[in-house]
């Protein structure tokens, strides 16, 4: 049974077709572009599942396709996954910030990569909150209109700020977010959050979450995230 479609927009074509190849194998239908100018048509009139998208293409860069398409109310919520080269650490934060959903760095594992793309297109649907308002993540519970947190049933006192950070990311596992998406969604008047702060707020939930500070992951160079559970 045919999964997909997915759109890969790269130029260099071994790639193309080692992604060609990798997800036809996994199930996936593919239509591919090698310029950017190519994959925005391809995709507007395609309406793919997936978009695989080089930020290095001739022309049209990467990162104007995916401002481009994020522009377009036909297709911006489409799930895009950058793929980079090693040091675009700028670039990467540049895309997030446009709208990308997650990235992959060349040369990359084939396993990562599906297991990337099986994220993303799970993220129609977030981590279930009932409609009293509480979140169920591993041995994390937060119940929002209360304004409590427990870890394995023992209360953490979290200040307004971890608690908002924490909420944040354990209700989308997985995501990564750029210190800057993370200071507009969390902060507000009551929050006094500013990028450079955001790595003493990760600190300080981390050492009050005591052994599941590792659900909360830093990428490196680029933002945080909730660990995705298996």
């Amino acid at each position: 049974m045919q999964k997909g479609p997915i759109c890969i927009i790269e130029d260099e074509e071994d790639i193309r077709n080692i992604l060609t190849l990798q997800l036809n194998r996994e199930g996936y239908e593919t239509m591919s572009a090698e310029t950017g100018e190519e994959g925005i048509r391809i995709v507007r009139e395609q309406k793919p599942q997936l978009i695989l998208l080089d930020l290095m293409l001739p022309g049209v860069d990467g990162l104007d396709v995916c401002r481009t398409l994020r522009a377009d109310k036909e297709t911006k919520e489409i799930p895009i996954i950058m793929i980079t080269a090693r040091g675009e650490e700028s670039d990467i934060i540049t895309g997030l910030e446009m709208g990308a959903d997650d990235y992959v760095t060349k040369p990359f594992s084939p396993r990562i990569l599906l297991s990337r793309m099986k994220t993303v297109l799970r993220r129609g649907s977030r981590t279930e909150i009932d409609p009293s308002g509480k979140i169920d993540y591993g041995p994390i519970h937060i119940d929002s209109p209360r304004h409590i947190v427990t870890l394995n049933e023992n209360p953490i006192d979290l200040t307004a700020t971890e608690f908002k950070l924490l909420e944040f990311l354990v209700t989308r596992p997985g995501w990564v977010f750029t210190r800057q998406q993370i200071v507009d969604n969390v902060r507000g008047e009551d929050y006094a959050v500013t990028e450079r702060s955001v790595d003493v707020q990760v600190v300080g939930l981390r050492k009050k979450l005591g052994e599941a500070a590792e659900h909360i992951e830093t990428v490196r160079g680029v933002g945080y995230r909730a660990k995705e559970l298996s």
